[in-house]
C-alpha cells in the first residue's frame, strides 16, 4: 500500500466519523466543520439548477473536450475581466472538476522530487497535501494574527530558496477569513518577480466578501506569471457539483505555453469535467450575482453572532474576518486540554458539535479552532450554548 497515501491527512473531514456514529445513535450533532453553504438555509439559484435539467434534458451527456466546453471558457474569461479585471481570453483557461483538481493539476505540472512550494501559514490541507504526492516540500511562510492574518513578507523573502517553485496565496483566506489589501498583493508579486518564479492565487471566495474590496493577483501583475484558481462552489453555490477553472496570466509569454500542454495532458487522463454541469455553469455565469446580496448579509450576521459568543465566554482571542465564513479564534483559557486536536474530539464527543482543529491548517494553527458560521442563527446560538458548556466543564480557573 502506498505509503504516502497513507500519511495523507485532512483535518476537515477528520472527526466525520466520529460524529456520525453519534448521528447513528439517535443523537443530533451540529455540523460547523465544513464549508459548505448548502448543508444548511442557502440553495443553489433556480435558474442554475434549470440550465442543468435542460442540458440533460437536450442531450448534453457525453464526453467534453478535456479542457473544458469553448463556451464555458470563454465566459469564464469575460467574467473574469468584468469582475476582477485579469484580461485573460478562453485559450489561458482550464475548466477543473472543483479547485482541488486545480491544485493537483498545478502540481503534477511545476513539481519534480526535492523541488519546494511556499504556501501560507495557516493553510487549506490541499496545498499540504499534493506537493507531498509528487516528491515536493512544502515551506510555510507565516500570516501575521495579530495584523488580521495577513503574510509576513519578510518571513516569505527568508523562506525563499532555489528550490522554490511557486507561491501559494489564497485570499480571501480559508481557514481565517483574512481579506488582503492591494498593497501587501503588490508586495507578493514583487517578490515572485524578483525571484523569477509564479504565485498561485487561489480566490475561490472571490464574492465571499464581507468587509472591503477583494482585489485579484492577476489583475495588479505586471512582470509576474500568475496562475489564478477559481470555480463555482462558492459565489454561486454549487459546492455538489465539482466544477471550477484555472487560468494563467503571462505577461512574459514562455511560460504559459508550456505549462498549459502539461496541464492539458493531466486533464486528458481524467476525459473531461462533467458536460451537462459546465452548460449549466454558462447559465451562472451569463445570470450574474444578485443572489449574493442576501448571501452576504445573511454571513455578516452570522459572523457577528460567532464573534460575540466566542468572546463572552472569555476563553478564545478572534481576529475578525473580512472573507469567506469562517472564523478562527485562538484558545486561551486554562483548560484541562492538552492542544486543539483534544478539544476537537472531546467536544463532539461531549456536546456533539464538530469544529476543526487548528494545528490540521499548519503550525500557526496550533491552540486555535475553525468554526464554520454558515447555519441559520437559532442553530448558530445552540452550537455555542454547548461549546460555552464545554468551556466551563473543562475550565481549571472556574474550579
Amino acid at each position: 500500500m502506498s505509503r504516502k497515501v497513507r500519511e495523507m491527512e485532512y483535518a476537515i473531514r477528520e472527526f466525520m466519523t466520529l460524529a456520525r456514529m453519534f448521528e447513528y445513535r439517535g443523537e443530533r450533532v451540529i455540523y460547523l466543520n465544513i464549508g459548505d453553504p448548502l448543508k444548511y438555509d442557502f440553495e443553489t439559484p433556480e435558474h442554475i439548477r434549470k440550465a442543468l435539467y435542460k442540458a440533460v434534458e437536450e442531450g448534453y451527456n457525453y464526453y467534453s473536450p478535456s479542457e473544458g466546453i469553448r463556451e464555458l471558457r470563454e465566459a469564464i474569461a469575460e467574467k473574469e475581466r468584468k469582475i476582477n479585471g485579469v484580461d485573460i481570453e478562453a485559450e489561458d483557461v482550464i475548466v477543473t472538476q472543483g479547485v482541488s483538481e486545480g491544485i493537483r493539476f498545478i502540481s503534477a505540472a511545476l513539481l519534480n522530487p526535492g523541488d519546494e512550494v511556499l504556501v501560507p501559514d495557516p493553510c487549506y490541507p490541499q496545498y499540504l497535501l499534493y506537493p507531498r504526492l509528487y516528491d515536493a516540500r512544502t515551506v510555510a511562510y507565516n500570516c501575521l494574527e495579530e495584523e488580521g492574518w495577513i503574510p509576513d513578507i519578510d518571513d516569505m523573502r527568508r523562506k525563499i530558496s532555489d528550490s522554490t517553485k511557486f507561491i501559494v496565496v489564497i485570499n480571501p483566506n480559508n481557514p481565517t477569513g483574512a481579506l488582503y489589501d492591494e498593497k501587501r498583493l503588490r508586495e507578493v508579486l514583487d517578490l515572485a518577480a524578483e525571484v523569477g518564479i509564479p504565485v498561485v492565487s487561489d480566490e475561490i471566495y472571490d464574492g465571499i466578501v464581507l468587509e472591503g474590496e477583494f482585489k485579484s493577483m492577476a489583475a495588479l501583475a505586471k512582470d509576474t506569471i500568475v496562475i489564478g484558481l477559481n470555480g463555482f462552489s462558492k459565489t454561486y453555490l454549487m459546492t455538489g457539483w465539482r466544477i471550477g477553472y484555472l487560468y494563467v496570466k503571462d505577461n512574459l509569454g514562455d511560460f504559459k505555453s508550456q505549462f498549459m500542454d502539461l496541464v492539458i495532458k493531466m486533464a486528458r487522463c481524467r476525459l473531461s469535467a462533467s458536460t451537462p454541469i459546465q452548460i449549466a455553469a454558462i447559465e451562472a455565469l451569463r445570470g450574474g450575482r444578485d443572489h449574493l446580496k442576501n448571501v452576504i448579509e445573511k454571513l455578516k450576521r452570522r459572523r457577528d453572532i460567532a464573534l460575540k459568543r466566542l468572546e463572552e465566554m472569555g476563553a478564545f482571542i478572534v481576529t475578525k474576518p473580512k472573507g469567506a465564513f469562517y472564523v478562527f479564534p485562538r484558545i486561551i483559557g486554562s483548560l484541562e486540554l492538552s492542544d486543539d486536536r483534544e478539544f476537537v474530539e472531546k467536544l463532539v464527543r461531549e456536546e456533539k458539535v464538530l469544529v476543526v482543529h487548528g494545528s490540521g491548517f499548519g503550525m500557526l494553527g496550533k491552540r486555535h479552532i475553525r468554526i464554520v458560521t454558515l447555519p441559520p442563527e437559532e442553530v448558530l446560538n445552540e452550537a455555542f450554548d454547548r461549546i460555552d458548556r464545554f468551556i466551563k466543564r473543562h475550565s481549571i480557573t472556574a474550579r
